[in-house]
């Protein structure tokens, strides 16, 4: 089976900012970040998982990161989750 790879978007629910990464095991990436043992977003938590993609290889994934980190990228963000709202009586 083919190994995939994942661009992700966390926002801290302490400052209100997001952060962006990507990695092949997004689980084990998003417990990492949550456990504080990532050192760029280790005190910004309490942090949750707002947008994430599947790509196909290493390339893609950070190719697609340094995308969403621009202005655009950051546009297509905002108008692709202008839906979402998010509510802290349904974290976990």
């Amino acid at each position: 089976m083919r190994d995939y790879y994942y661009t992700y978007v966390l926002r801290s629910l302490k400052d209100g900012k997001n952060y962006t990464g990507y990695t092949q095991n997004l689980k084990l990436r998003f417990e990492q970040h949550i456990n504080g043992e990532v050192a760029s977003t280790k005190h910004r938590r309490p942090l949750i998982l707002i947008y994430f993609e599947g790509c196909l290889d290493k390339q893609d994934a950070t190719h697609r990161e340094k995308y969403l980190k621009t202005h655009y990228g950051k546009l297509f963000l905002k108008n692709r989750l202008k839906q979402w709202s998010y509510d802290e009586s349904n974290l976990i």
